[in-house]
């Protein structure tokens, strides 16, 4: 709870996610195994996961893209709230992290949704441009590179039909986007991406401070 601390009541906040979150049982067993890596910090909170699930349904998703899979909590969740032919093409480039993310979506009998790409995001994204994906997708999540961010919106931008959506992850980065001067490469990157995305006429967004800061971008 310690990432929301300096955002709202810890007492309001314990309210709010024992009388609103629903983990399943699949998800919160990978989300414990996640807990005692070494990078366990790039861990989506469960919260995170059910707000990614009522997106994809509110959009009626069918194909989707993910940007950053880590140990797989979030591709999972997603492909749990997609129909039966739904798809999500998620990039990563770590066998050794999405070795685990293969094991939970197998036995969620969803590893035949998930598209896994080992290779750079950029260049995975821009062989579905070339192959004249554009426009064909419901929904992204980038949760990767921080430095990458800008690139990979605009490549989604490319890739997501017209009402689809963006959400982008960590655009607060622990509050140092609000420090003046930024204090870190990272953080000056999705400082300028907040700017960047509030001027941005091609969509209505919204960062929320939830989590470590989601912006949610739908394309118009």
């Amino acid at each position: 709870m310690g990432r929301y601390n300096e955002l709202i009541n810890p007492q309001a906040l314990q309210y709010v996610l024992e009388n609103s979150v629903r983990e399943r049982p699949l998800l919160a067993r990978l989300r414990e195994e996640t807990s005692r890596h070494a990078n366990a910090r790039f861990q989506i909170p469960p919260e995170q996961g059910q707000l990614l699930q009522i997106l994809v349904k509110m959009l009626g998703a069918k194909r989707t893209i993910e940007i950053g899979v880590f140990t797989g909590y979030s591709a999972l969740a997603v492909a749990l709230a997609l129909p039966p032919d739904g798809q999500v093409i998620a990039c990563d480039v770590s066998e050794e992290y999405t070795s685990v993310a293969r094991r939970y979506w197998l036995e969620a009998g969803v590893a035949g949704r998930i598209d896994l790409r080992i290779a750079p995001a950029s260049e995975t994204l821009a062989g579905l441009i070339a192959d004249g994906q554009a426009g064909q997708f419901d929904f992204a999540f980038i949760d990767a590179d921080k430095a990458g961010y800008p690139g990979y919106y605009e490549q989604c931008m490319q890739l997501v039909r017209n009402g689809g959506a963006i959400a982008l992850d960590n655009m607060l980065q622990s509050g140092k986007v609000t420090e003046d001067p930024v204090p870190d490469g990272d953080a000056a990157v999705l400082h300028h991406l907040n700017q960047y995305i509030l001027r941005d006429e091609r969509v209505d967004a919204l960062l929320l401070p939830f989590a470590d800061g989601l912006t949610i971008a739908v394309k118009r």
